[in-house]
């Protein structure tokens, strides 16, 4: 905030470039009759974890447009993996690296939650009692703060 206590994005230009990278993951718990059509690709909107894979993709290159004050990055890469987990969840993992100014929690955190809401939104016509959970970063690396790991590995 400035000193009349407006928002403001954060002035980042005097930090150093440097490689960045973050983790996170979520899931949304489902019913058995959704990971049967989701694992058969049955559902009426088509391949639930491909779509939502390249959607996830998509929402991580556009978190400034949600997010107010979240820099707008070039991102250099972006991986988004999808899983089942058993008959009643799929698990979303993003990874988003940068070379740049600021780190990519923001990038990776939305990414996962887009990939998840559009797992919602392939499947809600079969059951909108899904619940997605344990939205968190994972890690995340480089920048002046250093390091983190939810695993402390």
């Amino acid at each position: 905030m400035d000193k009349d206590g407006n928002a403001l994005m954060v002035d980042v230009s005097g930090k150093e470039i440097s490689e960045r990278s973050a983790t996170a993951e979520g899931s949304i718990r489902i019913s058995p009759r959704i990971a049967a059509a989701v694992r058969e690709k049955t559902t009426a909107k088509g391949d639930v974890l491909s779509v939502a894979q390249l959607a996830g993709i998509m929402g991580a290159k556009r978190a400034p447009d949600f997010i107010p004050l979240c820099h707008p990055l070039s991102l250099t890469g972006c991986r988004v993996y999808l899983e089942m987990s058993g008959d009643d969840s799929i698990r979303a993992e993003c990874t988003v690296k940068t070379r740049n100014r600021t780190g990519v929690e923001m990038e990776a955190l939305t990414g996962v939650s887009v990939a998840l809401l559009t797992v919602y939104d392939m499947c809600k016509g079969m059951d909108k009692g899904m619940e997605i959970t344990g939205v968190r970063l994972l890690k995340k690396s480089g920048g002046k703060s250093g390091d983190y790991d939810r695993t402390g590995g």
